[in-house]
């Protein structure tokens, strides 16, 4: 079994190609049992974020399921797979694994060093198992990615090359604003969900004394509302979207980031906020969701700037630490090189087994065959011999096992592995019977 993955980022496709990709955490379940529908997967997991659509599928073979995961993603985002395949990027096998490591390590986010990825690698194997579309294989490449991850945030200060998406929308509208201008004091913060958690935190650090959250429920808005007040110390109130624009009338900055699969923010609720304004100062409106959570068409009215993923491209480049990154990648490259290694041993485990295996048989019926031939030997003298027999085949058997798993972890350990079963008969498929293999990769 081998790994495929099969994506779309910011740094393959523009944002329009991304939203009519994109997949909402509503449909994330219905696209997974699609893939899971085809003979040629037999594991899948999803990961979609406002930058990010990646089929992982572990499979038998590499052009059906290529073709069948691109059909999946065709008939939900109603792209032709020609269409699809000008903006995707396919890695297999090792290079798969290494991708979703670099991207769990912050290294591959348009913000070097979010951390919200790895809530949302997290989010996508939770809806995998739930969907019994995670074997083994998955499993543990989930679980080895998170550690990466989190190895990576706790040694290195990947970090302080951007927190997030947001944190860099904040400063690009402060630039935009013009540093004449009065500091930004008010902002409407739409989405109570956890980009909308990001955007309070980092809207309060920025000096923001007053928020409103809107929500589509009034409620939801209230309870995230009463809780950035506490925690940070601000005024805060939360309305539902029925009052989006009366919010916007008095805001200096407007940050939107929800799932939203439409545009929550209309260009006649940025008219009607543009009405009731009396500030002479551009409305800043950060758009952070994907697909876009603003009506294009709100771009163009006077007195209003939009600063959305598109406008963000290349900034993490220039936020990155240059050291942290490069320390990151030397963690990733270790901890690709010791799974891989554990992938290959074993590989070999079953074949190994097997032998064993045959090394028994071989000494059961030898056993046997002395017994038939010494049948005057007592009970004590046959377990003695019986002991040195196995002893014997044991330690003939440990330096080839041992140094067979050696050889396999530094590469082409099927070749090992073939040759163990020329030289000692194992009829294809022994190791199979004798003990399943790790469905890990090949």
């Amino acid at each position: 079994m081998s790994l495929l993955l099969f994506g779309f980022s910011h740094r393959s496709a523009p944002v329009p190609v991304l939203e009519r990709l994109a997949v909402s955490d509503f449909d994330r379940p219905k696209v997974v049992e699609s893939l899971m529908q085809s003979r040629a997967v037999s594991e899948a997991m999803l990961v979609s974020t406002c930058n990010r659509i990646e089929v992982y599928a572990v499979v038998d073979a590499f052009h059906p399921a290529l073709e069948a995961v691109g059909q999946v993603l065709g008939d939900h985002s109603g792209m032709a797979v020609g269409e699809m395949t000008d903006h995707a990027y396919v890695h297999y096998s090792e290079a798969a694994v290494e991708h979703l490591f670099t991207v769990a390590a912050g290294l591959d986010s348009m913000v070097v060093g979010e951390q919200q990825i790895l809530g949302q690698i997290r989010s996508a194997y939770t809806v995998a198992d739930e969907c019994r579309s995670a074997g083994s294989t998955l499993h543990e490449l989930a679980q080895q990615a998170l550690r990466v991850g989190k190895r990576v945030h706790t040694e290195t200060g990947i970090d302080r090359a951007g927190a997030s998406v947001v944190s860099v929308a904040i400063q690009r509208a402060r630039a935009v604003r013009g540093e004449g201008r009065p500091p930004m004091r008010r902002a409407v913060v739409i989405g109570a969900g956890a980009m909308g958690s990001l955007a309070t935190s980092q809207l309060a650090r920025e000096g923001v004394t007053e928020m409103i959250v809107v929500n589509r429920t009034a409620d939801r808005a209230a309870e995230f509302a009463a809780g950035v007040a506490e925690r940070y110390g601000v005024s805060a109130r939360g309305v539902g979207f029925d009052d989006v624009a009366a919010a916007m009338a008095d805001a200096d900055i407007v940050v939107t980031a929800t799932g939203s699969v439409t545009p929550v923010l209309q260009v006649g609720d940025v008219h009607q906020a543009l009405i009731r304004r009396q500030s002479m100062v551009p409305l800043m409106i950060c758009d952070l969701g994907l697909p876009r959570n603003v009506d294009t068409a709100a771009a163009r009215l006077p007195g209003v700037h939009v600063i959305d993923i598109e406008s963000l491209r290349g900034v993490s480049e220039a936020k990155a630490a240059v050291d942290d990154a490069a320390a990151a990648r030397t963690i990733v490259a270790a901890e690709l090189a010791d799974y891989l290694a554990a992938q290959r041993q074993a590989q070999v485990t079953p074949t190994v087994a097997a032998l064993r295996q045959r090394a028994a048989d071989v000494v059961e019926a030898e056993i046997l065959r002395l017994e038939s031939r010494l049948p005057d030997l007592d009970a004590a003298q046959r377990d003695e011999v019986a002991k040195t027999v196995r002893r014997v085949a044991d330690k003939l058997l440990h330096a080839p096992t041992v140094r067979v798993k050696q050889l396999a972890s530094a590469g082409n350990g099927d070749h090992y592995a073939e040759a163990l079963r020329e030289l000692f008969e194992l009829k294809p498929g022994t190791a199979e019977q004798v003990a399943a293999p790790d469905s890990g990769l090949s």
